[in-house]
């Protein structure tokens, strides 16, 4: 929920990043270079769903250039568009559960107001039509009678819950949220809903409320991470993830009725989710095992678990059963390598594959996978990290590097496929993606280090980070930038003022600089989680400012000496397109290069193919001439070479 927006010697730590180096090293060190727009044509295509007889998958890609719907057959095959928006994105749900008709679900260009959609043959209807509101789906009934979705219509600042009647197409609320308490499930029979109240970023109360009685039931005992996972299939238990008393979260059964509790199942990382196929018959379980997705499935009955085909040595990322529970769809994938969709027949075994996501004009050997590394920080704090060194890094040939900083606060940096960071290695930048204190997946204490200290220790876990680079012997030390989105923005940003000769350069893509005024306007709808937002940030109409002002780095912009990038999307509502209007025009005043990329019709994260190509082309050519190139600026702020300023 945070996502929003003892050095013990120095010998052993030199060893210990001589031997990390060591493990890396490959015995190819030649590579093909491929071009920003072959890498943005790796396709990102995903199933949604079967049709009612399966004969037929909904399917959702950006080939066009944006994401639009397509369908294919349900054994694979060639795919067919059936919906040609070059706009805004189409990212498709399902298909209605006893016919052919499709939800699908388009926001205006990144504003993250989500509209549901109906196509029923060649007509499609807004069933969430009212403007400025904002309506997410949230699930088929047991009968495929009724779906049921969140709305914020009859208040901007609470997402009520609603069901919509598929053969009248008119919906009725189901509850009404109340302030500061979430919607968060219901039983099949309407008996019961689960609600979960934020404290902070990581706690949360969570409640189990009878729509008979009113009673409303309050199912944690301390103060801990609570989230509802999912209700048994005869509606008598609720199953949801804690982690009172420890520093992962594992599974916890409620049982309604005599408000009891039991422990179902724990791991040594996070269970992220637990959950039942249409009928109960199978469990599947999902674990953040180190920064990557560990799948269990078990067939409840027997209690054995599932066998599923491996392809390549790759990874299962994803399942989805059909409502019949004899196919499954899988997400199968790699670090360096996009991960496909996959149909699978339970009874007959068959495997058939729906997507090629790679490129064919990318040969995979000549991308490179990631490596979990941890290195020490200031004060002795271990910090994972997420390694990509490139092919053609030598000792002999050293190559620059990045720091590379997630989203968040609270979010993580993943094991997963990224075509920036691939592209980025390919040409000779090694990458180095920081879990700096205060990010998910590492235990709760963790996760906490960084609480109304943002710029600080979390900045000095991304120094730290830049040291153990440097230390690398196929690392040039004297050529390291930092870079990031959002949150990762706001450290690119918060390195270049507080520590300003740390890094050579910054790339800060739509980052938070001014924490008062991101704060002030975040979106209505997060209504419920705001006072948990200020108990991890600070509260910015309180005295708390006085610090948020020195955590903003729009006030320090006098600190910066090396060349900044700064992207930005016009429709982000999450981090208004001022905050880098402001921080481009004061770092200016300081003669400092800064090169500005503005899209009108992107918001928070660039979603469409041309836009991708301009901003991480312009990426490298940034980072060619300020980092690997090591262009100076003159006394008078002149730049060697002009670089474009890009402002359409």
């Amino acid at each position: 929920m945070k996502n929003l927006l003892i050095i013990t010697g120095c010998a052993l730590l030199l060893l210990a990043c001589k031997d990390n180096a060591k493990e890396y090293s490959t015995a190819k060190t030649e590579v093909a270079n491929y071009t920003i727009e072959q890498f943005m044509d790796n396709e990102s295509a995903f199933a949604n769903g079967y049709s009612s007889d399966k004969s037929k998958i909904l399917m959702t890609s950006n080939r066009s250039g944006i994401f639009n719907m397509y369908t294919t057959s349900g054994t694979g095959g060639e795919v067919m568009p059936i919906t040609k928006s070059d706009s805004a994105s189409i990212y498709g749900i399902s298909y209605f559960p006893e016919d052919d008709r499709i939800l699908f679900r388009m926001d205006g260009n990144g504003d993250e107001i989500f509209k549901i959609f109906m196509k029923d043959g060649e007509t499609i209807k807004a069933l969430t039509p009212v403007e400025k509101v904002r309506a997410l789906f949230q699930g088929w009934s047991k009968d495929g009678k009724q779906f049921s979705y969140a709305s914020n219509e009859r208040d901007p600042r609470y997402m009520d819950q609603y069901e919509m009647d598929i053969a009248t197409l008119t919906s009725k609320m189901v509850y009404q949220a109340e302030e500061g308490i979430d919607f968060a499930g219901m039983t099949e029979d309407k008996k019961h809903i689960a609600l979960l109240s934020p404290i902070n970023t990581n706690d949360s109360d969570l409640y189990v409320l009878n729509t008979e009685t009113g009673i409303k039931t309050k199912v944690n005992d301390n103060v801990s991470g609570n989230s509802p996972q999912d209700f048994s299939p005869d509606g008598k238990s609720m199953y949801y993830t804690t982690d009172d008393g420890g520093e992962f979260s594992y599974v916890m059964k409620y049982n309604i009725a005599e408000g009891t509790k039991e422990r179902v199942i724990e791991r040594d990382w996070d269970i992220n989710g637990y959950s039942f196929s249409e009928n109960g018959k199978y469990q599947t379980t999902f674990i953040n095992e180190d920064a990557k997705n560990s799948i269990e499935i078990t067939e409840v009955a027997t209690e054995t678990a599932l066998d599923l085909p491996s392809v390549d040595g790759k990874e299962i990322t994803g399942v989805t059963f059909s409502r019949d529970e004899e196919s499954v769809l899988l997400r199968i994938g790699g670090s360096n390598t996009p991960s496909d969709s996959y149909s699978y027949n339970l009874k007959t075994k068959a495997l058939s594959r729906l997507t090629e996501n790679l490129n064919d004009e990318i040969m995979q050997d000549d991308l490179v996978s990631a490596k979990v590394i941890r290195y020490r920080s200031f004060d002795g704090v271990e910090i994972p990290a997420i390694y990509y060194q490139p092919i053609q890094a030598t000792a002999d040939n050293p190559v620059p590097a990045l720091v590379w900083v997630h989203g968040g606060p609270g979010g993580q940096s993943r094991q997963g496929f990224n075509s920036t960071i691939q592209y980025l290695v390919n040409h000779g930048y090694a990458v180095l993606a920081v879990n700096n204190r205060g990010s998910s997946g590492y235990g709760k204490t963790f996760y906490k280090m960084d609480d109304q200290n943002h710029g600080d220790k979390d900045l000095k876990d991304c120094i730290a980070g830049k040291d153990w680079l440097a230390g690398q012997e196929v690392i040039d030390g004297d050529k390291i930038g930092i870079i990031g989105g959002s949150y990762g923005g706001y450290m690119t940003m918060a390195a270049l003022t507080y520590a300003p000769e740390e890094f050579n350069v910054g790339v800060n893509i739509f980052g938070v600089t001014n924490w008062m005024r991101t704060l002030k306007n975040i979106p209505p709808w997060w209504e419920s989680f705001k006072d948990a937002l200020y108990t991890e940030m600070g509260d910015p109409n309180t005295e708390d400012s006085i610090r948020l002002k020195q955590q903003s780095p729009l006030f320090h912009t006098e600190n910066v000496t090396k060349p900044l990038m700064v992207l930005q999307g016009a429709k982000d509502p999450r981090v208004l397109q001022i905050e880098s209007d402001e921080i481009v025009a004061g770092v200016r005043k300081n003669g400092v290069p800064v090169e500005y990329v503005l899209f009108e019709d992107e918001g928070h994260g660039f979603v469409k193919k041309e836009n991708r190509i301009e901003a991480y082309g312009k990426i490298k050519e940034f980072l060619d001439l300020y980092l690997k190139g090591s262009a100076e600026v003159m006394n008078d702020g002149e730049q060697q070479k002009p670089i474009k300023i890009d402002t359409h």
